[in-house]
Formats: C-alpha cells, sequence, structure tokens
C-alpha cells in the first residue's frame, strides 16, 4: 500500500494526456501479450482436436526435464502438451533463417511483416471488458470503429500478394493472385452483412454496439438480446466471410498444398514463416472477436446482471472472461469445420462469394430497411 501511496503522486504529476498516455500502453501491453498467448495455444487445440478427430494422440512429448519428473502431474502436463507450444516457438527462433538467391529481398522481408501487423492493429477498437479500476477495456474507442476495422483487416492482403510476388517463383505468384481476388470477393460480403447491423443500432462505435445488446430480448430477462437472433443471416454471411478472409478449409485455397506446395510462403522459412503462421491466427482471434461485439454481446451476459458495466474489479474481470470465453467457442468452431469438410474448387469459392453471399447481402439490407421504415411509420401513429 505504501507503494501505491508513492507511485499515486507520479501519475497525478502526469496529468490527463500522460496517464492516458500511460494507461493505453499498459493495455497495448497486456492485450498483445493475451493475443500472442491465445495464438500460440490455438496452434496446440488444433493439433489436440486434429488428433480427436483422427483417432490420433496428438502433442504429448515436450516437457522441460524438471516438470516431466515432477510424480503425477508431471505426466499429466506433458500428456497434455502444455510446453508443446513453447518448444515450437523456440524452434522459429533457432532455425536457420534462409533467404533464396532468387526472391526480391525487400519485399521478401517484409511481407510477414505486413501479414502480422493488421491482424494485431484490429484489436485496438475492440471493448474486451467494460471497465477495470476506473478504466475502459478499450484501447481507442472511435465513433467509426467499424470503418477502421474494415480498413485495417483490408490491408492483410497486401502481406499474402507481395510474399507471392517477392517469392519469384510460379506456385506462390499463383497462391498471392488467388489470395487477392479470394478476399477482395469476401471483404464485400462481409461489409454488407454488417449493414443491417448498425441500420438497427444506429451507431458505428462498437461499444455502442455492445450497449444496444444489453438487456433481454423482446422484454425477456433470460433471452440475450443478442443481434445474433436479430440478424442471423448477417452473422452466416460474415462467419463463411471470416473462413475465407482468413484462409482457413474449407477455403484455403491461396496455400492448398496438393496445388501449390504451400502457396504464398513456399519459400519462407524461420520465423518469416512463423510471422505467416501467427498472423493467420491471430486474425482467426480477431475475426471471432468482431464477431462476439457485433453479435453475441461482447462480454455481456443477460443473467446474473453481468450486461451493466463493472462496479468492482471482479466484476470487471469477470467481463473480460466472457468475451475471451465467447472468442474461445467461435475459435472451436473454426477449427472443427477445418477438420470436417473439404475444400472447395476455386469456381465454387468464387461463385459463392460472388453470386450467393453479395446478393443474399443485399437482400437483408433491403428487408432490414423496409422493416425499420414500417416500424417508424407505425410509432408515428
Amino acid at each position: 500500500m505504501d507503494y501505491l501511496h508513492t507511485f499515486s503522486p507520479m501519475l497525478a504529476e502526469l496529468g490527463p494526456t500522460g496517464q492516458m498516455a500511460l494507461w493505453s500502453f499498459v493495455k497495448i501491453a497486456i492485450l498483445v501479450g493475451v493475443v500472442l498467448t491465445m495464438v500460440a495455444y490455438a496452434v496446440l487445440v488444433e493439433r489436440k482436436v486434429s488428433a480427436f478427430i483422427q483417432d490420433r494422440v496428438g502433442p504429448n512429448r515436450a516437457a522441460p526435464p524438471f516438470i516431466a519428473a515432477i510424480p503425477v502431474l508431471g505426466p499429466f502436463l506433458v500428456r497434455l502438451g502444455i510446453f508443446q507450444p513453447l518448444a515450437d516457438g523456440l524452434k522459429f527462433l533457432l532455425k536457420e533463417d534462409f533467404t533464396p538467391a532468387h526472391v526480391r529481398k525487400i519485399y521478401f522481408w517484409l511481407a510477414p511483416m505486413i501479414a502480422m501487423v493488421p491482424a494485431l492493429l484490429t484489436f485496438a477498437v475492440i471493448p474486451f471488458g467494460s471497465n477495470l479500476g476506473g478504466q475502459r477495456m478499450v484501447i481507442a474507442d472511435l465513433n467509426v470503429g467499424i470503418l477502421y476495422t474494415f480498413g485495417i483487416v483490408s490491408l492483410g492482403v497486401y502481406g499474402i500478394v507481395l510474399a507471392g510476388y517477392a517469392a519469384n517463383s510460379k506456385y506462390p505468384f499463383l497462391g498471392g493472385i488467388r489470395s487477392s481476388a479470394q478476399l477482395i470477393s469476401y471483404e464485400i460480403a462481409m461489409g454488407m452483412s454488417v449493414i443491417p447491423v448498425f441500420m438497427l443500432v444506429g451507431n458505428l462505435n462498437l461499444s455502442g454496439v455492445i450497449h444496444y445488446q444489453t438487456g433481454g430480448l423482446f422484454g425477456i430477462s433470460w433471452l440475450p438480446n443478442w443481434l445474433l437472433f436479430k440478424q442471423p443471416l448477417s452473422f452466416i454471411i460474415f462467419i463463411i466471410a471470416a473462413f475465407a478472409e482468413t484462409n482457413r478449409l474449407p477455403f484455403d485455397l491461396p496455400e492448398a498444398e496438393t496445388e501449390l506446395v504451400a502457396g504464398y510462403h513456399t519459400e519462407y522459412s524461420s520465423m518469416k514463416f512463423a510471422l505467416f503462421f501467427l498472423g493467420e491466427y491471430a486474425n482467426m482471434i480477431a475475426s471471432s472477436a468482431m464477431m462476439v461485439t457485433l453479435f453475441l454481446g461482447g462480454w455481456t451476459l443477460p443473467w446474473f446482471g453481468l450486461d451493466q458495466p463493472a462496479d468492482s474489479i471482479g466484476i470487471g474481470l469477470l467481463h473480460i472472461g466472457i468475451f475471451i470465453g465467447k472468442i474461445i467457442l467461435l475459435m472451436l468452431i473454426f477449427i472443427w469445420i477445418r477438420w470436417m469438410f473439404p475444400r472447395f474448387r476455386y469456381d465454387q469459392l468464387m461463385d459463392l462469394g460472388w453470386r450467393r453471399f453479395i446478393p443474399l447481402a443485399l437482400a437483408n439490407i433491403l428487408i432490414t430497411a423496409v422493416v425499420l421504415w414500417l416500424v417508424a411509420l407505425k410509432n408515428t401513429h
């Protein structure tokens, strides 16, 4: 407590701007740490789930010797594969970073960073909790948060296209071309799918979207007032477009191993390859966080008063836990789909995006507008 009393005057000397900058830095550091930890263990969960589906054991060997030697607990942790992400990370750091002679070197080095950074920038506007110790649990509460999100997400394709171009090889180049066409196609459907959401909410601020989803649906206290139930078609289009945006099966055409070796990252090794790998999972987490915010009530639950801003640190932490729990459920859907469905053909992928989802999204916008107009007309009378 004496330390806190000593620290408080130092905070006061910073002034409002300095305090805001300090708390923003703290939130950024914690958020990046949590996201990268989730990315590492998402890989482990994927390997374990795929092993379960295919009747295998999965990772069950990696462990520090002093942990494995602990009776009962040590072997249990080893079988779970808890230390596998640490071993994988160490392997990526220690592997030789080989750059082929024929590549365009500057673009070759730049592409992995461009693929990874936008996924992390997306989290800046997502409210991952209500408040904690008087601080709102969002880094930048922008009034146009959704526009920022789509603007940043669209930058991710540049890393993939640049990787395909920089490799100076036919298979990566084909993967980059596929990715650019795929992401552009499904970004249109994804963007149009959220328009009905904001027509209902009347606000582009993501905190406002979460606030709209508090309370009970149709006045029923135990039924969540989530936009999933008001806009189910938008949710379906958004989640399928998210699979295409993150290059996940059944839409992993840009890195189809049976056709393109490994697609746009064929020539990459060591930490550069790891950045592409981590970027894919970070994009999955970012897409899941957006779906939680837009359709699943964000950090809210309609029961036990957990849909109102926190009035204590315990409730604030619980809200963050609820948000992370919803993300984990959506991540499990991403993983389950990958191991249950075959890859689409490229013409099927394009047909689904342009001839199915875009007309459906347009029809959904029109129907929502007509319903809102009828409701407004009824209220005026």
